[in-house]
């Protein structure tokens, strides 16, 4: 197991939470706060500070009571001061990169600017990374044909979009207490769906392929529609999909028993079956065949 999937804190409000047992790394904070204060100040009347604006980070911050103590303390320390030189108290300002989907697991329309941002630049560098390692494998004249999950408009539409029941499912149950909040508005899906205008501009960007065929086509969220003797429950059947590819990043994400997560999957389907039977929605994907240039 990597490290990397590991080495944090632990979550929630139980008895073995971080939020519950950090009175050790607090007391920490106060024996060091007046060094920390210290630089602060110091570094304020350097001839070599500029004005206006001063930028620092917490690298050792968890979530718990803990999170804000030392940044606040420094804060006052830098509005204390700034009053004692005569000066402006330099711009505050909190990072756009820790700006919250709170509450959603994908994109919908009370998702934060910087949210959407940051799902569109992350699908920017990996399909560009992809066009470009799949061109080192392919000859001249080689040919490649991708379908992926799309969109059709420009603006992200929660209609086109089944995850947004999925959210609904964790929700309910985040509000019973079956699953932790904190987790869940931390939770975002490593997916995302371009439309196909982003498609084309990323491929002539990376320049590796030319573009022979691009289309737009819909697939019914059943995924058994048609099929003798299966189409049953819609909803059902969609879940049971959906929990073949994301019940492993759930159950890790949200630390969940079989049994929890099964109820996840339950209420999905539920709620996935109210809404196909008021409306016919279908999946958006796109394919795109493509020709390695020179």
């Amino acid at each position: 197991m990597e490290m990397a999937n590991v080495l944090h804190m632990n979550g929630g409000l139980e008895d073995t939470s971080y939020a519950m047992n950090s009175l050790l790394q607090r007391k920490g904070i106060s024996r060091t706060l007046p060094i920390t204060k210290e630089t602060v100040v110091k570094l304020m009347r350097s001839s070599s500070f500029p004005k206006g604006r001063l930028v620092m980070a917490d690298l050792g911050c968890a979530s718990g009571p803990n999170t804000l103590l030392l940044v606040s303390e420094v804060i006052k320390a830098v509005h204390k001061l700034s009053r004692e030189l005569g000066q402006e108290c330099p711009e505050l300002q909190v990072p756009q990169g820790l700006e919250e989907n709170k509450g959603n697991i994908y994109l919908t329309s009370s998702s934060p600017p910087g949210v959407l941002e940051a799902y569109c630049k992350q699908f920017q560098t990996d399909f560009s990374s992809f066009l470009k390692f799949r061109s080192q494998e392919l000859v001249t004249g080689g040919r490649m044909v991708l379908t992926i999950p799309a969109r059709r408009g420009e603006q992200h539409s929660e209609k086109e979009c089944c995850y947004l029941l999925m959210s609904m499912a964790l929700n309910q149950m985040a509000t019973e207490g079956l699953i932790d909040q904190q987790k869940l508005d931390s939770f975002n899906l490593p997916l995302y769906m371009p439309s196909a205008m982003e498609v084309e501009t990323e491929v002539r960007k990376q320049g590796s392929f030319a573009i022979e065929h691009l289309e737009l086509w819909d697939m019914d969220w059943n995924v058994y529609e048609g099929e003798a003797n299966l189409a049953g429950d819609g909803g059902y059947n969609l879940s049971k999909c959906m929990e073949a590819v994301f019940d492993p990043v759930i159950a890790h994400h949200f630390h969940l028993s079989r049994e929890i997560t099964d109820e996840v999957f339950k209420r999905y389907a539920l709620l996935l079956s109210d809404w196909m039977a008021k409306v016919s929605p279908a999946f958006v994907s796109l394919t795109v065949s493509l020709t390695k240039r020179h």
